[in-house]
């Protein structure tokens, strides 16, 4: 036999089947585009209308007695105001301080000044008597009245004056009735 190449026939082996292009709508780039598209959304979207914050009520000056100046002393909502040296400040800003339950709450809707020279806190420094005559502070030493300027400095500086205390019978407190 003649030397014949021997053919080899191979096995022939199943020829994989056409691959699909890669789709872009896989579900996870389907979760991608919609959080893109939420986030784009709440960026350009327009807001509503801007509300600016209503205004506090107008403050007008005018004359306090004592038994009138008490009611402003934080309670039932009311603001927070005291006596200094005859003039009254709206100290409701600092109700933390002025107003029910702080440091300097007994002299909320009272004159403040014999307190605040001594550097007392004590009920002992308030007039009881709110019919009686205002306290004239005359027999304060000059270290009193020095420290008396200076808290009165300090609330000119921080507070908005909003009136004057008068004796209960004063000519002044009778015009503020009518």
């Amino acid at each position: 036999m003649a030397d014949t190449p021997a053919t080899v026939i191979a096995p022939t082996l199943p020829l994989p089947e056409a691959t699909h292009a890669a789709s872009v709508f896989t579900p996870i780039n389907f979760i991608l585009l919609s959080v893109f598209a939420v986030i784009v959304y709440l960026r350009l979207k327009p807001s509503g209308p801007q509300t600016l914050p209503r205004a506090p009520p107008p403050t007008v000056f005018r004359t306090f007695t004592p038994p009138s100046l008490f009611p402003y002393n934080g309670l039932n909502n009311m603001p927070v105001y005291l006596a200094v040296r005859g003039r009254i400040f709206d100290v409701t800003s600092g109700r933390n301080f002025y107003g029910p339950g702080g440091p300097y709450a007994n002299f909320a809707g009272r004159d403040a000044s014999r307190g605040l020279a001594c550097g007392s806190f004590d009920e002992d420094m308030l007039t009881k008597d709110l019919d009686g005559p205002l306290d004239t502070l005359e027999d304060l030493d000059s270290e009193q009245r020095e420290a008396l300027r200076g808290w009165e400095e300090r609330f000119e500086e921080k507070y908005l004056i909003v009136g004057k205390l008068v004796p209960v019978g004063s000519p002044e407190a009778d015009d503020t009735k009518a």
